[in-house]
């Protein structure tokens, strides 16, 4: 999380948006076009691409500079390039400094990865992949025809409005079609996915990558949701076909290339590029180390539950139970106030409990909490003051009870200043690839990585390296370590 001045007009949400790292491809439209209706540019498609990059590496941290991993994806984008449906295309790579795992596509050939996708990854032929899946979405020109296809059922949508006067009829018009909107999306990610597949092929790789690496982002994304199951949501709901449909199609496309143990994975090749590479939070955003967030620069630190599951983004720190409670955590410009309390009680909390209000200490620290109710949530709030700064906890529920209380108060009382020893100490973690020595196992190499919760070591080393809990070793294998 990253500090910036938040001004007095923010304004607290009924719902907390807890941005989940499942893993997905994202098609990035235009927000808009000068072409008129029924028209194409010729340059449209470079057009929105440059416009929206500056956007794109903004809102995902920034660029991420490291000469192995740009040299490796160079490499893979030229052979595919020249095995793809139009080996003229040119293309411009970006690998963007954050921890999801993410890769998507702007108009233009404009390509994104992140490090995070990068650190997942085992091999060569996993994250050619991934680009090769990327590049498909280019050369159909997806993104395109989705930013139609979402402007024409806008224009529906907005055309029922104004003549529909029953409310259910035009929810139900709505309602459908959103859903043919998702099916239209759905059926390009699986268009991507079988070009990309053949493509991969073409370009001398193992067309089974493609299935291998969505099954380690399920695993992933489970792992990073403390192991609840996300395949419940409705999939017409989802920008994206569920797994197992993908994983399937995927096996069933390299089938009709080859039987398994085809083409080539490059594996030592590609964990060589990506040693080194910083996993996890960036520095400048603070680091989450278990159910503790610390930020070396700001010299702050705070803990959640056990039962939370924590996530840094640029603009908040988020954390939720996994059972309706959902906390917030972010710093607000305290310039123009005399007092927290005036602070508190100056409009940016909807439904503020005008007696809850009350001044209190967090170690040592001047602080003030509040509660407040609206649209059917409850909320707790804490901001605890340094300086001109304001750290602001907002937990959330519609359920709210004892235990709801307990969390607040709990992850509120654990906010401190760090020492200077402490912030000498802070280190970001590292992606280090080291060779396995003989009778190493999962458990034994596991137990060395650092900056992860010791329960979840084994799970995290396990995915990484895609090997089972009693995996053993060869002399000179290389593994995937997390490590300060």
């Amino acid at each position: 999380m990253t500090f910036g001045t938040v001004g007095r007009g923010l304004r607290i949400l009924a719902v907390l948006v807890l941005a989940g790292a499942v893993a997905s491809c994202q098609l990035v439209g235009s927000t808009g076009t000068d072409a008129k209706p029924g028209t194409l540019r010729p340059t449209l498609a470079a057009d929105i691409g440059a416009r929206e990059h500056p956007r794109v590496v903004a809102t995902y941290g920034g660029i991420y500079k490291d000469p192995g991993a740009e040299k490796a994806i160079a490499k893979i984008v030229g052979g595919l390039v020249a095995a793809s449906d139009d080996p003229r295309a040119q293309y411009r790579i970006t690998i963007l400094n954050s921890p999801a795992v993410n890769a998507f596509a702007l108009p233009g050939g404009y390509l994104y990865v992140t490090r995070g996708l990068l650190a997942l990854a085992n091999d060569t032929s996993e994250l050619a992949a991934v680009l090769s899946h990327e590049m498909a979405h280019v050369t159909a020109n997806h993104a395109i025809q989705r930013q139609r296809r979402a402007e024409a059922a806008e224009l529906a949508n907005r055309v029922m409005s104004s003549v529909v006067e029953d409310q259910s009829q035009l929810e139900d018009a709505v309602r459908s079609s959103q859903m043919s909107f998702a099916r239209f999306s759905q059926e390009q990610e699986l268009e991507a996915d079988d070009i990309g597949v053949r493509t991969l092929a073409a370009a001398g790789y193992d067309p089974y990558a493609a299935s291998r690496f969505l099954k380690t982002m399920d695993k992933f994304a489970k792992f990073q949701s403390l192991g609840g199951d996300t395949s419940n949501a409705p999939d017409f709901l989802s920008s994206h076909p569920n797994t197992p449909e993908r994983v399937l199609r995927a096996i069933n496309s390299a089938r009709q290339i080859g039987a398994p143990g085809i083409g080539r994975r490059d594996r030592a090749d590609y964990l060589t590029n990506i040693d080194g590479m910083l996993f996890g939070d960036d520095p400048l955003e603070g680091y989450i180390r278990g159910r503790s967030f610390l930020h070396k620069a700001l010299g702050i630190s705070f803990s959640v539950p056990s039962n939370f599951a924590l996530e840094n983004s640029p603009e908040a720190v988020l954390a939720s139970d996994g059972k309706g409670t959902a906390m917030r955590f972010d710093g607000a410009d305290l310039t123009e106030f005399s007092s927290l309390d005036e602070y508190m009680r100056s409009g940016w909390v909807n439904g503020l409990i005008d007696n809850s209000v009350r001044p209190t200490t967090i170690n040592g620290l001047p602080a003030v909490v509040g509660s407040a109710v609206t649209d059917g949530w409850s909320f707790r709030i804490g901001v605890v003051r340094i300086g001109l700064t304001g750290y602001r906890f907002i937990f959330a529920s519609r359920s709210p009870n004892a235990s709801f209380n307990k969390a607040f108060e709990q992850t509120l009382n654990s906010f401190e200043q760090l020492t200077p020893a402490d912030q000498a100490r802070l280190q970001p973690l590292r992606l280090k690839v080291l060779q396995a020595k003989s009778g190493d196992t999962a458990r034994k190499l596991a137990v060395q990585m650092s900056g992860i919760e010791p329960s979840r070591r084994l799970q995290l080393f396990t995915i990484l390296n895609q090997v089972d809990n009693g995996h053993r070793f060869k002399a000179g294998d290389l593994v995937k370590v997390i490590s300060d």
